[in-house]
């Protein structure tokens, strides 16, 4: 249990903070937290103002203000530790960077408990993982998709998951990922900018929506293209990390990724330009094509620069191979 957990902090705010909204001063005090944590802390009755609970957190704190917020004490976990192989690329006392496979679930969810990289990361690492992300998400800091393969960061410790979170939000941290999809992109260099959100027809995909959601940023490089047009692999560089984010952005631009089973099944590609077997390799691709290439951040401690490659998986390679070929 993280040592933060179980305490109360308090806090006068002093002339120099007046102004301030209340979540971003408590984020900038209370470091081993994220601001998410701290929002869910402050409308959970978890806070006090002047000695009142309080849940307005974009009140602007005024000189001589009392603040005091309570840390309840961090739930025991209750997940299944399984030994899982885990391809660590990188590990220190404070982080770990993984190369994720294919179809292997993040965090537990529903219909499975059991057999995620959490529960990999329990079984190999116990309880020397952060809490930030609740119980059912301990280390995670961010996440892949099922189907999507690659690189990811976990924390060891709160501190550490706040600081990368930070860096998250600020865009600090680099993800780079290469993406095989029908068509190309025009121009070949560019960014997608638009505003996703849930698809209010279907709650487990997301949609490009005008005037609410969430901006997303993505920017984009055509490095490779078969077939004429037909196909094309594509770098994708995320300037904001919204769900299925790059799934939503190439398939909004009419290029869905090879594979996607949810956002590029309602399009007919003409493969005539490919022999029979690259057509059908193509059309039976299983999964997504898209791999989590490359991940830069600074150390959440050390301060230096760290970055990190992954290559591409087999099923990748084959495809790249019979598009080549």
């Amino acid at each position: 249990m993280s040592k933060f957990y179980n305490q109360t902090f308090e806090f006068v705010v002093t002339l120099e903070e007046q102004g301030l909204r209340l979540d971003k001063l408590l984020a900038y005090k209370l470091t081993e937290f994220s601001r998410t944590k701290i929002k869910k802390l402050i409308e959970s009755d978890n806070f006090y103002l002047n000695d009142c609970t309080f849940s307005n957190i974009s009140y602007s704190v005024r000189e001589g203000d009392k603040l005091r917020i309570f840390v309840p004490p961090c739930e025991e976990s209750i997940l299944t530790p399984k030994n899982l192989d885990l391809n660590i690329i990188y590990e220190d006392n404070e982080l770990i960077i993984l190369d994720k496979p294919p179809y292997l679930t993040v965090h537990p969810g529903a219909g499975n408990h059991n057999d995620t990289l959490v529960n990999a990361l329990i079984h190999h690492f116990g309880n020397n993982l952060s809490q930030l992300g609740g119980t059912r998400r301990p280390g995670i800091v961010h996440r892949l998709d099922k189907d999507t393969s690659g690189l990811i960061v976990i924390a060891k410790d709160d501190i550490t998951h706040a600081k990368l979170s930070k860096q998250l939000a600020e865009r600090e941290i680099k993800r780079t990922y290469f993406a095989l999809v029908y068509g190309t992109l025009t121009p070949h260099i560019g960014t997608i900018q638009t505003n996703i959100a849930r698809n209010p027809k279907d709650r487990k995909k997301m949609t490009v929506v005008k005037g609410e959601g969430r901006v997303a940023i993505t920017r984009y490089n055509v490095l490779e293209k078969f077939g004429g047009d037909t196909i094309s692999l594509v770098e994708c560089e995320l300037e904001t990390g919204r769900t299925h984010q790059i799934r939503v952005h190439l398939t909004h631009k009419k290029t869905p990724i090879v594979g996607d089973q949810t956002y590029g099944t309602n399009l007919n590609h003409n493969l005539n330009c490919f022999n029979k077997e690259t057509a059908e390799l193509i059309k039976q691709f299983p999964r997504q094509a898209l791999h989590a290439v490359r991940l830069k951040l600074t150390h959440p401690s050390g301060g230096q620069e760290l970055s990190f490659e992954s290559k591409l998986p087999e099923d990748i390679m084959q495809l790249l191979a019979g598009l080549r070929s």
